[in-house]
């Protein structure tokens, strides 16, 4: 008399069945096994084998990216992430560019996103500006960065004697409060100004030599509240070929914000010159 097997329940013969019997519960095991691994048959190459349903032996078979799982198609650069834009939802997140970093962002599609990292203590350049005529404006400077700093260099006049090199804040004079020190050979001249342009060399003095070179940072440049702190340097060579130095600091007295510089040539006029701002954050 045949019995089943414990988790399936197929029939199998026993010893004591009479051959008849046996080969009965042979033939009904073969047909129950049968019927179980129906499943197993078909497929196609690349197939995999995944439970149909939690039902034993209850497959089918699938493609290797199937529903369940991430798909190749999801990719489609070198350097692409995958995200998810809801529960149960993986998408895209496409490469950044060079130098970028990943951050969260939960404006973003898949609450991440590509961002160029802040630099702190870093320089930008942000315009490159040639001196000519009487005065030249650099206007419109980006309010973004907490310094500026300008650097002139190679400034020529067309006046043989009797001007000097200067600049204006936002287009108007006597807003710089400074002491500066002149020096001539091994002679050291301490010139006090209450108010002033930013003069970056002496009176009297006519630049003409491209190795003269300016220095001028101010701090704190785009407070619409506060002065603003500013450092003053450089050295140039004069119309008697004498090299003079100039520094000083002080303030820059406007509660506006920087935001236009004006170099002026005195009574003569730039035929050359080169006008450097830089974004300090």
């Amino acid at each position: 008399m045949a019995t089943t097997t414990t988790n399936f329940g197929w029939d199998i013969p026993q010893s004591t069945d009479l051959v008849k019997d046996g080969a009965t519960a042979i033939a009904a095991l073969g047909q129950d096994i049968d019927t179980a691994m129906v499943d197993l048959k078909g497929g196609t190459t690349g197939q995999v084998l995944a439970k149909a349903s939690g039902t034993d032996l209850d497959f089918s078979w699938v493609a290797q990216d199937d529903s369940n799982a991430i798909q190749n198609a999801i990719v489609d650069a070198k350097g692409d992430l995958i995200g998810a834009t809801a529960a149960d939802t993986p998408a895209r997140l496409a490469v950044g560019t060079n130098g970028q970093i990943l951050t969260a962002d939960s404006t973003a599609a898949t609450g991440l996103a590509w961002a160029t990292p802040a630099s702190s203590g870093g320089m930008t350049l942000l315009s490159t500006t040639t001196l000519s005529g009487a005065s030249t404006t650099v206007s419109t400077i980006d309010q973004t960065y907490n310094s500026l700093l300008i650097l002139v260099t190679g400034i020529s006049f067309s006046a043989t004697a009797g001007a000097y090199a200067a600049c204006q804040i936002n287009g108007t004079s006597n807003l710089a409060s400074t002491v500066r020190q002149i020096g001539s050979g091994a002679t050291v001249n301490s010139q006090g100004i209450a108010a002033g342009d930013f003069q970056m060399s002496y009176n009297n003095y006519v630049l003409n030599n491209t190795n003269n070179a300016f220095s001028i940072t101010i701090d704190n440049y785009a407070s619409t509240t506060n002065y603003k702190p500013y450092r003053l340097t450089g050295q140039y060579i004069n119309n008697s070929s004498v090299t003079e130095t100039t520094n000083g600091g002080g303030n820059v007295i406007t509660n506006s914000a920087v935001s236009s510089l004006k170099f002026t040539a005195d009574t003569s006029s730039f035929n050359g010159g080169t006008v450097r701002i830089y974004g300090v954050k």
